[in-house]
């Protein structure tokens, strides 16, 4: 069995280390909130043509936009 040497353990301190310290867990402010919450940042900057394009689809294909209603695989909602 090999012994792990103290050059060893230091590493593996330095990287817990590092890691504890990159973590960027960060409570945003209520005030700063405005900037998270801009138009751009949306995943559908266009709420009106995602909203079409999930019509579009659902009525070709019969599937549901992420997110939608339950039901089962027979098309009975």
């Amino acid at each position: 069995m090999m012994r792990a040497r103290r050059g060893d353990w230091i590493a593996v301190a330095i990287g817990i280390a590092l890691i504890g310290a990159t973590s960027g867990c960060v409570a945003v402010k209520p005030w700063e909130r405005d900037t998270l919450a801009r138009a751009d940042m949306l995943w559908d900057p266009d709420p009106q043509a995602a909203a079409l394009q999930n019509h579009i689809r659902f009525s070709k294909e019969g599937s549901l936009p992420p997110g939608g209603g339950g039901g089962g695989g027979c098309g009975c909602n």
